[in-house]
């Protein structure tokens, strides 16, 4: 089921271990994303549904791109070592403060800075070197996502899942 590994792959057995680890948390990380998005999907969309977001979203439209990028880089700046805080407290035993520190800071960087970014990406892709990392990110992520979708421990997680909401069904009926 793993693929073999290519003829002209230089890495040693340490390389090709380093790389199994980096490929096996990868496909954690994304299948936790995919079993977590239907659940945060629905509640981006309801918040980007209510009249006050689409008038802040129109605001935010209308302000030149320096002011809409320090509205993008306030929220972020805050919620990301909030995460990172929110991971401390769970590592030092505050499992319950930390969760709730964790979750609240997902969820600015879901409302938040998504809305932000949603009004202003069009004034914000006019930075050269945003576009730049913005397409550097994305074709990353595209080669990240193949790599991932191509490894046994995907297929495991995926055959997992599929199990699990079969199951889920079968409770429900």
């Amino acid at each position: 089921m793993t693929e073999p590994q290519p003829q002209n792959d230089k890495r040693g057995p340490l390389g090709r271990v380093l790389f199994a680890i980096l490929r096996t948390i990868l496909t954690v990380l994304i299948v936790i994303d995919e079993i977590a998005r239907p659940l945060y999907r629905p509640l981006i969309a309801w918040v980007a549904s209510l009249e006050i977001v689409a008038r802040m979203e129109r605001w935010i439209a209308r302000q030149p791109r320096l002011a809409i990028l320090a509205l993008l880089a306030v929220p972020f700046a805050v919620a990301e070592p909030l995460k990172l805080l929110g991971l401390v407290m769970m590592a030092d035993g505050r499992a319950r403060s930390g969760l709730i520190v964790f979750g609240f800071a997902h969820l600015v960087s879901f409302l938040l800075v998504e809305r932000i970014y949603h009004a202003g990406h069009e004034k914000l892709l006019t930075y050269g070197w945003l576009a730049w990392v913005m397409g550097l990110l994305t074709k990353l992520r595209s080669r990240v996502m193949d790599w991932v979708r191509s490894s046994a421990a995907y297929a495991i997680a995926l055959r997992s899942r599929d199990a699990a909401r079969q199951w889920w069904r079968g409770l429900r009926a």
